[in-house]
C-alpha cells in the first residue's frame, strides 16, 4: 500500500462532501466500502469459478472462505452506514459506477499464481480504503466505525500475507 494509493482514495470519497452534514466523510467512505467489497467479492467468485491448475483443491474452498469475509464486512459496513442515517448503494449498477476496483473477463489461461496475484491486489486496495476509513472517522470522532474499519483492516493484511505466502513472497505491507 502506498502512500499515494490512500491519498488517491481520501480524494475521490471526499471531494464532494458538504461540512454541514454530520458524519459526511464517514457516510462517504462506508458507501464506498459497500461498492468496493461487493466488487471485490464478485473478484473473489470469479476466481473462485476459473481457477486451474496446482493448489485447486485446496484453494478452491479458500475462496469460499474469502468470499464470506468479504460478505460478513459488507454487512456490517451497510448496517453501521444504515445506523449513522446514511443509505447503501444496493444494486450492481451502483457498485459498478461507484467502484475504484477494475473486473476482468473470466479467463481459464490465467496460471494459479496470476489469480493470486490478482487477489494480492484487490486487498491491497481495500487496505488503502480501510486506512481511509480510520482516518476520517478519527477525523469525525466515529468510534464504532473506527473499530470496524479496524477490524477490516487487520483482516486484510492477514489475507494479503497468506496469499503473499502460498505465492512464496513476503506481505509487502508498509
Amino acid at each position: 500500500m502506498t502512500q499515494t494509493m490512500t491519498e488517491t482514495i481520501y480524494a475521490s470519497v471526499t471531494h464532494n462532501i458538504s461540512q454541514n452534514t454530520k458524519n459526511a466523510k464517514t457516510k462517504a467512505v462506508l458507501n464506498q466500502a459497500v461498492a468496493d467489497l461487493s466488487k471485490a467479492a464478485s473478484i473473489v467468485h470469479q476466481i473462485h469459478w476459473y481457477m486451474r491448475g496446482a493448489g485447486f483443491f485446496y484453494l478452491h474452498p479458500k475462496m469460499d472462505e474469502l468470499m464470506d469475509g468479504l460478505n460478513a464486512n459488507l454487512d456490517e459496513i451497510s448496517e453501521r452506514l444504515i445506523t449513522i442515517g446514511g443509505a447503501p448503494f444496493s444494486t450492481l449498477k451502483e457498485f459498478d459506477e461507484n467502484s475504484k476496483l477494475e473486473e476482468t473477463a473470466g479467463s481459464f489461461d490465467k496460471t494459479m499464481d496470476e489469480n493470486l496475484a490478482r487477489l494480492v491486489e484487490v486487498y491491497t486496495y481495500l487496505t488503502a480504503l480501510y486506512q481511509v476509513g480510520l482516518d476520517v472517522t478519527d477525523e469525525e470522532g466515529d468510534a464504532p466505525s473506527n473499530d470496524i474499519f479496524t477490524a477490516a483492516k487487520s483482516d486484510a493484511e492477514k489475507t494479503i500475507w497468506m496469499l503473499q505466502a502460498e505465492r512464496g513472497q513476503a506481505p509487502g505491507l508498509k
